[in-house]
């Protein structure tokens, strides 16, 4: 009988760096220093080097690398299924490839605030157009970049990446997918021949709402160490203790995100079964697990992001809301075991007015379900 050696998803996320080990403790070490003595038997200039895998092995300072930055490239790169480049945080990591990858135009669509602000401050410094999705077809040109979210923030809903892709690639332009809503085992957006996949690894994989990171993925091994040595000088490299909060952290990423999911789902049939008993209050429910095209379910095999959001009637309503529930935390991002609620016009500025945005934890679901359950009976018979 063959033995698979290949270990599955959740054997990785515990052992997929133990290459790494440079001591005997069980759990990696927080290594505050920022500066490392220098072997004296490897004195090599560093014009002589060649490249600069050598600082995974011996750091010189934790700006260029350090040993748990260093470890978390090596498990990221294995459960995300390519050459992992670590940073401070997502928006780091998407500021990280428009400086490489440096294109004359980029493809928003709905899309995280923090990126399109990001492409903002480039388009006013000249360094490149800012286009729609609807304008691939009449714009796009070799080099260019379309940046896709799938699911999308705020609302959880997918677009049809493969259609994407082969629109983007028609026209010599590179895909870039920010899977931050459903990260494996969720999604796994490599199956549809995508370039570069970005997350925010402050989200699901940290999931504890104490750290910002952000992971860049791609295909060249080369490519990967040319970002590398970008972030050295982009100042931007993950810091000594968000990189021991991360590793901790997807040790249990995989049981997390599948309760969360899982629990998300039944939230949303909840409110969708029983949208006349709110219909003073719910004017729309968005998310993944609504949508009736083929491709969602191609995209989502593992589950549905935990992620969703709901339209209210007005401001008051969205005002009120948040203070009505006892197990839902009324604050920005998501991802943490914790369930959070935002009124998300409190900061994104792009987003419509009377969205509220939910990121379900690993709280038991019945009780998610009865506090949402209550808080919008009394705003449906207050009339707010």
């Amino acid at each position: 009988m063959a033995i698979n050696s290949e270990p599955d998803l959740e054997t990785l996320l515990i052992h997929g760096d133990d290459v790494n080990n440079r001591v005997t403790d069980v759990a990696p070490p927080i290594n505050i220093a920022t500066t490392f003595r220098y072997d004296n038997e490897d004195l090599i200039p560093w014009n002589e080097r060649g490249d600069l895998s050598f600082m995974e092995t011996k750091p010189i300072y934790s700006r260029l690398a350090h040993p748990n930055s260093s470890r978390l490239e090596t498990l990221f790169s294995k459960i995300l299924d390519g050459n992992a480049v670590i940073y401070n945080s997502g928006v780091s990591a998407f500021f990280a490839a428009m400086t490489y990858f440096n294109p004359k135009r980029v493809f928003l669509g709905q899309n995280y605030h923090g990126c399109t602000a990001a492409v903002n401050i480039l388009e006013r410094n000249g360094t490149l157009k800012k286009h729609t999705h609807k304008e691939i077809e009449e714009f796009a040109q070799k080099g260019d970049i379309v940046h896709l979210e799938s699911p999308v923030n705020p609302y959880g809903t997918s677009y049809d990446i493969e259609e994407f892709v082969k629109k983007a690639h028609s026209k010599g332009v590179l895909v870039m997918i920010d899977s931050t809503f459903a990260p494996p085992p969720l999604q796994y957006v490599w199956d549809f021949d995508v370039d570069i996949v970005m997350h925010s690894a402050t989200k699901f994989f940290g999931g504890h709402s104490d750290l910002l990171s952000g992971v860049l993925v791609v295909k060249d091994e080369n490519i990967a160490k040319d970002l590398r040595e970008d972030r050295i000088y982009l100042g931007t490299n993950i810091a000594n203790l968000e990189s021991y909060l991360l590793l901790r952290s997807l040790r249990t990423f995989e049981m997390r995100i599948l309760k969360q999911s899982t629990s998300a789902t039944q939230i949303v049939k909840f409110l969708n079964d029983n949208r006349h008993k709110f219909n003073k209050v719910l004017k729309e429910i968005y998310h993944s697990s609504l949508q009736k095209e083929d491709f969602v379910k191609k995209q989502l095999k593992g589950g549905y992001t935990p992620v969703f959001s709901i339209v209210l009637h007005n401001k008051e309503q969205c005002k009120a809301l948040p203070n009505l529930l006892k197990y839902f935390i009324h604050a920005t991002s998501l991802g943490g075991v914790e369930s959070l609620i935002e009124w998300r016009a409190l900061t994104d500025p792009y987003i419509i007015q009377t969205l509220i945005r939910v990121s379900v934890g690993c709280e038991n679901t019945q009780d998610l379900i009865n506090d949402l359950d209550q808080a919008l009976t009394v705003i449906q018979l207050k009339q707010l």
